[in-house]
């Protein structure tokens, strides 16, 4: 292409944006300063936050952040509702809750992305305060968001009574429940324990449950040692994503844990005959402000072989419990 200009530019850093790949969004955005006139704009730093969220590259982030402000950006709600989400994501949650504060001309996703940072490392009552308290005064409207945000502040802290209490409460303010809103709120009881109502919940929801559903279903199961509804939870994911390599794995080893072993071979000789494999998940470091992926049984790294090494010199010092 000739002549590059922002939009081209930005299009390039967001399409590896959604592959999280940050050291490649940086590079082009070294490349367009200095390459060209072109200046960015806060689609540009959206799209760089966004790489930097997905890869959780916390130093990469705070760079993009120093950007915006010598590029004028201060004030643009765009980039602080993306930076609000990228030092959550990245653990940061001062810097986040700076950010958010400072901001005086906040909408809904400003909060939203607040109290879902706050849920997702835990922080209930910081989360629910800020719903119940602080959103109120600023006269903004919660919405769907708002409320699996803060269904999720209670699924991680194992507020089942709340989490209900919030749940119920939508309807009153005339918001009607969604399929993610019924998936927090199964996962909360499951979590809990409360297999039985969770699964009431799943066969009476007004609408069809999805394999992400079932999948958590699945996994709480798997914790509190209910085989007999894992398998049934196993059997109905399956029927949504036959081919879910995951799924026949653990559909196989429930069979196998009470027994029924001709069950068990089937479900793996249909995985065979599918030619299902699971997948290996990928990880980031990051480390000198350069971010490093890897996963399983990968021996692409030029310097495995010390690697290796420096691991098994882990492997022999460590103590038995």
């Amino acid at each position: 292409m000739p002549e590059k200009n922002v939009v081209s530019w930005t299009a390039m850093i967001s399409g590896f944006a959604q592959e999280w790949r940050v050291d490649i969004c940086l590079k082009l955005y070294s490349k367009m300063k200095n390459s060209t006139s072109e200046q960015p704009n806060d689609y540009t730093f959206t799209a760089l936050l966004s790489a930097c969220t997905g890869s959780g590259a916390l130093g990469q982030g705070k760079s993009v952040h120093c950007q915006t402000l010598k590029t004028g950006f201060k004030s643009c709600l765009h980039i602080s509702n993306a930076l609000i989400s990228m030092y959550c994501k990245c653990g940061d949650l001062k810097d986040a809750f700076r950010v958010f504060d400072q901001f005086l001309d906040k909408d809904v996703v400003s909060w939203n992305s607040m109290i879902a940072g706050y849920a997702q490392h835990g922080l209930a009552t910081q989360a629910i305060e800020l719903f119940e308290v602080v959103m109120p005064k600023s006269g903004t409207k919660p919405d769907a968001i708002t409320y699996l945000g803060v269904l999720s502040s209670c699924r991680h802290a194992g507020m089942v009574k709340e989490g209900r209490e919030f749940f119920n409460s939508m309807s009153e303010r005339g918001l009607k429940p969604q399929l993610n809103h019924y998936s927090c709120l199964i996962d909360l009881l499951g979590r809990f324990g409360l297999l039985q109502e969770a699964l009431e919940l799943i066969e009476t929801m007004p609408m069809e449950p999805n394999a992400v559903i079932w999948g958590s279903l699945l996994f709480s199961c798997r914790v509190h040692g209910d085989v007999w509804t894992g398998i049934r939870a196993a059997e109905e994911r399956l029927m949504l994503e036959p081919e879910c390599a995951a799924t026949h794995v653990q559909l196989a080893n429930l069979y196998a844990s009470v027994r029924y072993y001709k069950e068990a071979a089937m479900v793996r000789k249909a995985m065979k005959d599918k030619g299902l494999k699971t997948n290996p998940v990928c990880s980031w470091i990051e480390i000198d402000n350069d971010v490093f992926m890897f996963k399983a049984e990968d021996g692409s790294n030029c310097r495995i072989v010390e690697i290796v090494y420096v691991l098994h010199c882990l492997v022999d010092h460590m103590e038995p419990l």
